[in-house]
């Protein structure tokens, strides 16, 4: 397979790709894939990511033909989330889907993004176990709303245990990861863990005032009481593969 960055003449491959993989990997209704199809992969949408600095779409090639992509969005100085890691169906089990994670981690290095985080369904067994497999860790849960319904989203990060500081609140000691951010609308958000592993996500960290968030909504949205500080919404999609 072939793996370069996607032009605007992909853009109907990486919808066939998706829709194709969403069908065979998920459990989610026709209706709630179709939703997820047109917002996140229309024309207009994926021209807008195309020309977006901070987004990296990877696609992977057979023969000409586009059999997988990857779209990775920049969250932070070194922070990248990785949205969403689609094999065709007929393409799998031919490690396609770790070539891809390795391409992109690379592009992403040559960037100074170091710091990959993963998001999955909890009910897409393989997309969890992949991100096992490629070293990442889970460090939480967060609830995500589809279609009206809501479902269990774990996250996964890569976890530098020596870069977790601690921090006494409400009689406990709980661990900042400095060097883990999510984009704030006025600065960025360090990870908080319950844990000095990094196991167990606590909250986040606003370093605009220097004072703990840990309230979010359904949809990943965190704000600052004190400072007003916001964290954008997160996509609810991940690895399919």
């Amino acid at each position: 397979m072939d793996i370069r960055e996607a032009t605007k003449g992909d853009r109907p491959a990486i919808r066939d790709v998706a829709r194709r993989s969403l069908l065979t990997s998920y459990t989610l209704g026709p209706k709630a894939i179709t939703g997820a199809i047109s917002e996140w992969y229309d024309e207009n949408r994926l021209k807008e990511k195309l020309a977006n600095d901070e987004v990296l779409l990877l696609v992977g090639e057979v023969d000409g033909q586009v059999v997988a992509f990857s779209e990775s969005v920049i969250t932070g100085e070194s922070t990248v989330e990785l949205h969403w890691l689609h094999v065709d169906p007929d393409y799998r089990g031919e490690n396609f889907g770790v070539a891809l994670f390795e391409a992109t981690r690379d592009h992403l290095a040559e960037r100074g993004i170091t710091n990959l985080q993963g998001r999955v369904l909890a009910d897409n067994s393989g997309g969890n176990a992949f991100y096992v497999e490629q070293g990442l860790s889970k460090v939480g849960t967060e609830q995500v709303d589809i279609d009206g319904t809501t479902y269990l989203e774990n996250v996964y990060a890569q976890v530098e245990v020596e870069g977790l500081k601690p921090y006494e609140t409400d009689g406990e000691t709980v661990y900042i990861n400095s060097n883990n951010t999510e984009r704030g609308s006025i600065a960025p958000f360090y990870i908080v863990y319950t844990e000095e592993t990094g196991t167990d996500i606590y909250g986040y960290w606003c370093s605009s005032c220097d004072n703990l968030a840990n309230a979010m909504d359904a949809m990943g949205r965190i704000q600052c009481d004190t400072c007003g500080n916001a964290r954008k919404p997160t996509r609810w999609d991940s690895a399919y593969l």
